[in-house]
């Protein structure tokens, strides 16, 4: 399955669910890939893949899509292993920004999407970290996807942004993915003392979507797991939000819901 972590909102955990997730899906034997598409690099970062000048990335794919490379490679060339069994990553380049204006000036929206069906018949699980928002590399991504999951950081200016945010992703749905699945709501950094949270988190419900209830507590140790370079399955497996980890991974996997 081909999943994508999306949020136009930055600083809600995008990369730290993404990573997780592949993490989990490796750590229980899946051969799974993670798509870094944000420019930052933090998933490629965490994951402990320490790319060299050599290291073609997936801004290297992209380059080949516009004619940069007079050869064109196989998308398991952008592919590499990390530190971890089972995980492999096609590693995020700053050059993701130099070469966005130019593909999507030359409407090359789907080659991600090609890429990926090449590669599905090599992976069990692909998880995608897409940038802060609405651009080229986020549509491509949920074009490319079978679902999405949406992170939410329990703040006020995160519940106003999700009506948006999902009436963009379901207009791409219909012009371009029909089979698009919103896969639920993320709730993450929760603070079960905390009244906002649960006020927040009810409204989402009353609005009828779909809050996933495998929540993500906050911990200084995701912090910590982040400076290791260590995803929490392998660095703390027995940590409580390493847990709520593992009951999301399969949440998303049992998840039938359709929007």
């Amino acid at each position: 399955m081909i999943i994508v972590v999306f949020n136009q909102k930055g600083g809600v955990g995008k990369s730290t669910i993404s990573t997780n997730l592949a993490a989990q899906s490796a750590k229980l034997g899946h051969k799974t890939l993670l798509v870094d598409l944000d420019a930052q690099g933090n998933s490629t970062h965490y994951v402990g893949f320490n790319a060299s000048e050599q290291s073609l990335t997936v801004a290297d794919m992209f380059k080949q899509v516009v004619g940069i490379f007079r050869t064109a490679k196989k998308p398991n060339a952008f592919v590499h292993a990390t530190p971890y069994e089972n995980l492999f990553v096609m590693p995020s380049s700053p050059a993701l920004a130099e070469v966005e204006r130019e593909l999507e000036s030359r409407y090359k929206i789907f080659k991600l999407k090609d890429a990926l069906k090449e590669l599905k018949d090599e992976f069990d699980n692909i998880f995608i970290d897409t940038p802060p928002n609405f651009n080229f590399y986020s549509k491509a991504a949920l074009i490319a996807a079978d679902g999405f999951c949406v992170p939410f950081d329990c703040d006020d200016f995160s519940a106003q942004a999700i009506e948006r945010l999902l009436e963009n992703a379901m207009e791409l749905k219909e012009d371009h993915n029909p089979e698009l699945r919103l896969l639920g709501i993320v709730v993450n950094q929760f603070n079960s003392q905390a009244k906002l949270p649960r006020e927040l988190i009810e409204t989402l419900k009353q609005q009828d979507l779909p809050v996933l209830e495998s929540y993500i507590s906050a911990t200084v140790k995701v912090k910590e797991s982040h400076s290791k370079r260590m995803p929490l399955p392998f660095y703390l497996p027995k940590h409580k939000v390493t847990n709520q980890i593992a009951a999301l991974f399969e949440e998303l996997n049992a998840s039938k819901t359709l929007r």
